[in-house]
């Protein structure tokens, strides 16, 4: 963990809701992630992108969020899509929990705003 604050903010971005998570995420601020994804979904977005590149660190709180969010997204009809590049420990999360699989990626946010 790297001690920068974390931080959870929404925009939009070319009618796509925007989720960026910055800093060391955990289950103190997966609430509010959480809270974020499920305004995205309620407010008819067609696409949700989760911007994961200024995340330092995220724990199994934020996965579960994630998970929570692709399952209403996918039952609404709705797009994903976590963007990158992922910091190592952020990489690893999906890689030892196996659901990377799970998850609509891209390398970065201008490539998730068009994939």
């Amino acid at each position: 963990m790297t001690g920068e604050e974390a931080v959870v903010t929404t925009t939009t971005d070319r009618g796509v809701a925007v989720v960026s998570l910055h800093g060391d995420v955990d289950e103190e601020h997966a609430p509010a992630l959480a809270r974020a994804l499920a305004a995205a979904t309620e407010n008819g977005a067609v696409r949700t992108v989760v911007d994961l590149s200024r995340t330092h660190f995220a724990d199994s709180s934020v996965l579960h969020a994630l998970l929570d969010a692709q399952r209403a997204h996918l039952a609404a009809g709705e797009v994903l899509v976590l963007a990158g590049p992922l910091q190592t420990a952020v990489r690893r999360l999906f890689e030892v929990t196996g659901t990377a699989s799970a998850f609509r990626m891209a390398d970065s946010l201008e490539a998730a705003l068009t994939s």
